[in-house]
């Protein structure tokens, strides 16, 4: 009887501990137009910024690449191509925190 109830507990408990499944971000329509419309994500400001919310990001501002800027005191690095339309950029302060997110 314990040989098979003890199995069954050892299973239940192992799949209780398991996290929850990481879904892919997909664009609602299925396609990205590539060009950015920061309106989507103004939100974003103020949370962590990991890879899954950059990722969600780029998906929710349609833009096919994503940039992230780390900002020191009173400096933020910067690159040649920053007309780009087509990339959403993501600047983060202290604690990886995003600051600031525009196009470009």
């Amino acid at each position: 009887m314990f040989r098979i109830i003890l199995p069954l507990a050892a299973a239940l408990s192992l799949t209780a501990c398991m996290g929850p499944d990481i879904v892919r971000a997909e664009p609602i329509d299925g396609t990205i137009s590539g060009q950015c419309k920061i309106d989507m994500v103004r939100g974003i400001v103020g949370l962590a910024a990991t890879a899954s919310t950059v990722d969600r990001a780029r998906v929710d501002s349609d833009s096919l690449g994503v940039r992230v800027l780390r900002q020191s005191k009173n400096t933020t690095e910067t690159s040649a191509d920053a007309s780009d339309g087509s990339r959403l950029t993501i600047v983060t302060g202290a604690h990886n925190a995003i600051t600031s997110v525009y196009c470009g």
